[in-house]
């Protein structure tokens, strides 16, 4: 979504990426050091609602200075509950654009809940094998958009999940029932044409026999 700025950053722009992270940020965040390397993780959109586009938000700072060319040394890890997926981090800065050292790595959260996120790789030569899990202490939980509806509140795509799985069993009974009861009127019906087509032969053989009597009681009069 962005690109790397080709271009060598300013002064300024260095000097505020470092205030940022040296700061207590005004956003929920967690922070910590690793030998030279300063990091904030947390969401890139708060507060953070279930159903709507958001990021897994890094900020890097190595040596005093952004780290602007982070490349692909670094992976990304989000879990909720039992499942996980990786995504891709991406520079969120360039061409005097955004702030050097935010990376960014897309998702929808679909449920409301605790993720986490495990980051692991290299940054400028410094091993990184680290989890951050939302919570009070350090960013928010996914909120259900619920809370903030108006006038009407609608369900999000996990609560439609949810009543889809809720509803499943019975509907593939039902569907189990009606074929069922489908190939019964088959059998009946193949059943009542069978004895409609045994009594049309048994009223054929009984015409048959009736034609032959008749002519046979004609021939012996005659005679």
């Amino acid at each position: 979504m962005w690109e790397r700025s080709k271009r060598p950053l300013s002064a300024a722009a260095l000097v505020g990426a470092f205030v940022l992270l040296s700061a207590a940020p005004a956003f929920a965040h967690e922070s910590r050091k690793l030998g030279h390397l300063e990091m904030e993780v947390g969401w890139g959109t708060e507060p953070a609602f279930a159903g709507e586009v958001n990021s897994v938000q890094v900020l890097l700072v190595h040596d005093g200075q952004p780290v602007v060319d982070l490349g692909d040394t670094l992976d990304v890890e989000v879990a909720f509950g039992d499942t996980t997926m990786p995504l891709t981090l991406e520079p969120f800065f360039g061409e005097g654009e955004g702030t050097p050292g935010d990376y960014r790595a897309w998702l929808i959260p679909t449920s409301a809940g605790q993720y986490t996120f495990h980051l692991s790789g290299t940054i400028d030569g410094e091993n990184v094998d680290e989890t951050f899990t939302s919570g009070p202490n350090t960013f928010d939980d996914v909120e259900s958009p619920q809370s903030v509806e108006f006038p009407d509140q609608q369900p999000t795509s996990g609560d439609l999940a949810a009543r889809l799985d809720r509803v499943e069993p019975r509907l593939a009974s039902a569907i189990g029932d009606a074929r069922a009861d489908a190939q019964a009127a088959a059998d009946d019906a193949s059943s009542a044409k069978t004895f409609g087509l045994i009594g049309i032969l048994v009223g054929l053989i009984g015409l048959v026999v009736a034609v032959v009597a008749l002519v046979s009681t004609r021939r012996t009069k005659a005679s």
